[in-house]
């Protein structure tokens, strides 16, 4: 029911790509308000303030993370960007950034490929591996969910450890971070037109 499900045309970017949910440092909510806060918390994201992004970032950033439309990127800088010690531009700049890199990357191949079909989820830290050096898909946590009898990949988070925010390359990144859980084994890459 949100805009950005309502909204998917097979044209737009994420049909057949991963779209971004956020960046996430460590600490939560720098220097926000209670009112603020609160918002946020409950999910009244129009409450929310504007973020200050170029015109060039919000373009990018409207490209990549359709949540843009339900204010996701309000909720993202208000509890993670806040913490980053960036400017919101540098800190969406830097997301963008990895995802283009990891949606042009063996991974985006495996996933646009994968449409439809169920992908194990061995095969996506493989795809990591290729693209960013051995040990890179041990940094990789897929979630799942079901829809009715679907098991649907619903979320891939990536481990990244370093000058996230300043210079550092992304295969380096994930490689200076610990190996996680690898989460769920695999499902459906969700079609077109399925929320």
């Amino acid at each position: 029911g949100k805009p950005e499900c309502r909204s998917q045309t097979s044209s737009r970017i994420d049909a057949t790509r991963l779209s971004l949910h956020g960046l996430w440092p460590q600490d939560e909510y720098c220097g926000v308000g209670s009112r603020d806060e609160s918002f946020d918390k409950s999910g009244d994201w129009d409450n929310l303030p504007r973020v200050d992004l170029s015109p060039a970032t919000k373009a990018d950033l409207d490209r990549i993370m359709p949540g843009t439309q339900s204010r996701l990127e309000r909720h993202e800088w208000l509890k993670h960007g806040t913490c980053s010690g960036v400017s919101a531009d540098t800190y969406f700049g830097r997301a963008v950034l990895f995802l283009d890199t990891i949606n042009n990357s063996a991974v985006g191949q495996l996933l646009g490929a994968s449409i439809g079909k169920r992908l194990d989820g061995t095969a996506i830290r493989d795809a990591f591996d290729t693209a960013f050096g051995t040990g890179a898909g041990d940094r990789v946590r897929i979630a799942c969910s079901q829809d009715g009898d679907r098991r649907l990949i619903s979320e891939i988070t990536i481990g990244l450890r370093g000058d996230v925010l300043g210079t550092g390359g992304i295969g380096e990144l994930i490689a200076a971070s610990r190996p996680t859980d690898p989460g769920c084994n695999g499902g459906i890459v969700d079609r077109v037109g399925h929320n």
